[in-house]
C-alpha cells in the first residue's frame, strides 16, 4: 500500500536525521498510526508535543516536497462552482466533485423548497441562498450548474449570462419547444459564458471504450446506429442521440425522416409525444435508427422505463454496443468483449462521468481552443433534429437539418397528436 502525504518521509526524517530521540519516536509513530495512516498534520502535532523541533523542520520539509509531486491530491481547487437547483440529479452532479480537483462547490439555490435547499446545503457543506441571482452576485462562481427543470433555461441562461459567470453547465433537454429553442439559438450567438449541456454519458468509461474501437477502425466502415430509450425524447432522447453522434465523428444530422404518438406526456414536465420513430441520415452518409418510448426495446429484465437506454454502432467488421445499465459489448474480427454492469458499477460511472464532463468545461473556462464537447452549440443542433421529427409527422415528409421551425409547430403536434 503507498504512503500517502509524506508519512513515509517522516519516518525516513526520524530515523536517519534526527538521532535516537528520532528513531524512538519513528517507532511509536509506526506502532500508533501506522495501520490506519494518519495525515501527516496529525504526526507533527504529536512531534510537537514531544518538542523535537529538528524532526519537524526535516519532516515538514519532506512533506511539502512529496505534496508538490502529487498532483490533484492537496492542491487548493483553481475554480469555484455553484449549484441552481437542488432536487435528486443535483446530487449527481454535487458528487461528482469526489472526482474533481480543478473546482469546488461552495453554494446552492433553491427558491421553490427551503427544507430541500437546506438539506443540499448542510450535506455538501456549502451555503445555501434562496435566491439564484443573489447567490451568483456574492460568491461569483466560476461555474454555475443549472439543475432545475427544463423551462426555466429561459429565464435562467440569459440570467447566467447577463452576469459575466464564465461557465454554466445545464441539464438537458436543452429546450421545451420552438420558441425556448429560438431565444438559446439567440443566446449561443451572442453570449460570452461557455454553454456546455449535461450529457455526461460521453465520458463513461464504457462508451469511450465503444467509441475507440470505432475511431480506430477496428469495425471498418460504419452504415448504421442504431439507438433507443425507454423514456420520450425530452426526457431520454436527446441523450442518446449524443451517444449516436460521439460514435459518428459528431458529424451533422442532415435529414430526420420520423413519425410520433401519444399526447399523455406533452404537458408533463419533459414535454414530448409519447413516443417517436425516426430515419437519420448523417451528412458523412452513416444512417441511423432513432426510437423512444414504449415502442423501443428492451435492454434489461426490468420494468423501470428509464433502464433501457442503448446506442450501437454496425461496421463492416462487427459491432459496439453501449447500454447504460446493462453494460457494453464489442464483437470485431479480432477481438469479442462482454461487460455487464453492476448497480454499485452504474453509480460509480455515472459519477466519474459526470466529473469527467465538469472538468473539461474548466479546461474550456482555461482554454477557448477547446470547447466542450457537448457544446450549447451542438445541443440546438440535436434539438433542432427532435423539431424536424415533429415537422415530418405532420407532413409525412423527411425533414432537412438545419431546419427552420414555423413558430407554431408545438401547438400544431399538440393538435395532431390530441385528436389521433
Amino acid at each position: 500500500m503507498a504512503c500517502p502525504c509524506g508519512l513515509q518521509h517522516i519516518y525516513m526524517a526520524m530515523e536517519a536525521g534526527a538521532g535516537y530521540k528520532g528513531r524512538g519516536l519513528a517507532t511509536q509513530l509506526r506502532a500508533r498510526y501506522h495501520n490506519e495512516w494518519y495525515r501527516s498534520l496529525v504526526i507533527l502535532q504529536f512531534m510537537s508535543t514531544r518538542c523535537v523541533s529538528g524532526i519537524q523542520r526535516v519532516a515538514r520539509r519532506k512533506v511539502q516536497q512529496r505534496r508538490r509531486g502529487m498532483k490533484g491530491i492537496h492542491t487548493v481547487p483553481k475554480y469555484r462552482s455553484a449549484i441552481i437547483g437542488c432536487g435528486g440529479r443535483a446530487y449527481g452532479h454535487a458528487n461528482a466533485y469526489r472526482h474533481v480537483s480543478q473546482g469546488k462547490l461552495v453554494a446552492c439555490a433553491n427558491r421553490s423548497n427551503v427544507a430541500r435547499r437546506e438539506k443540499f446545503a448542510e450535506t455538501f457543506g456549502i451555503t445555501g441562498y434562496a435566491n439564484a441571482e443573489e447567490m451568483l452576485r456574492t460568491e461569483k462562481p466560476d461555474l454555475v450548474h443549472l439543475v432545475a427543470m427544463p423551462d426555466q433555461w429561459r429565464e435562467l441562461m440569459p440570467m447566467v449570462s447577463e452576469l459575466g459567470v464564465p461557465a454554466c453547465l445545464v441539464e438537458k433537454p436543452i429546450a421545451c419547444g420552438v420558441e425556448d429553442w429560438r431565444l438559446l439559438c439567440e443566446l449561443e450567438a451572442q453570449t460570452a459564458t461557455k454553454f456546455g449541456v449535461g450529457k455526461q454519458y460521453r465520458w463513461h468509461p464504457g462508451l469511450i471504450r465503444c467509441r475507440e474501437v470505432v475511431q480506430r477502425g477496428e469495425l471498418g466502415k460504419v452504415y448504421l446506429l442504431d439507438f433507443s430509450c425507454g423514456m420520450n425524447l425530452s426526457a431520454q432522447g436527446t441523450h442518446i442521440i449524443d451517444w449516436a453522434m460521439s460514435l459518428n465523428d459528431d458529424s451533422p444530422i442532415a435529414r430526420v425522416f420520423g413519425t410520433v404518438s401519444g399526447a399523455e406526456s406533452l404537458d408533463s414536465t419533459y414535454p414530448a409525444p409519447d413516443t417517436s420513430s425516426c430515419q437519420v441520415l448523417f451528412e458523412n452518409g452513416v444512417y441511423g435508427s432513432w426510437n423512444t418510448g414504449f415502442i423501443s426495446p428492451r435492454v434489461m429484465d426490468d420494468d423501470a422505463i428509464y433502464k433501457h437506454c442503448r446506442v450501437a454502432a454496425y461496421g463492416e467488421n462487427g459491432h459496439v454496443c453501449f447500454e447504460e445499465f446493462s453494460g457494453w459489448e464489442i464483437f470485431t474480427n479480432a477481438k469479442m468483449e462482454n461487460h455487464r454492469t453492476t448497480p454499485d458499477e452504474w453509480r460509480e460511472n455515472n459519477d466519474l462521468a459526470q466529473a469527467r464532463l465538469t472538468e473539461a468545461v474548466f479546461d474550456w473556462i482555461e482554454d477557448d481552443t477547446r470547447p466542450v464537447e457537448t457544446n450549447l452549440k451542438l445541443a440546438l443542433h440535436q434539438f433542432n433534429a427532435v423539431l424536424g421529427i415533429y415537422a415530418s409527422a405532420i407532413s409525412h415528409e423527411p425533414i432537412d437539418i438545419p431546419f427552420d421551425p414555423p413558430i407554431d409547430l408545438d401547438s400544431r403536434i399538440h393538435e395532431v397528436l390530441s385528436r389521433s
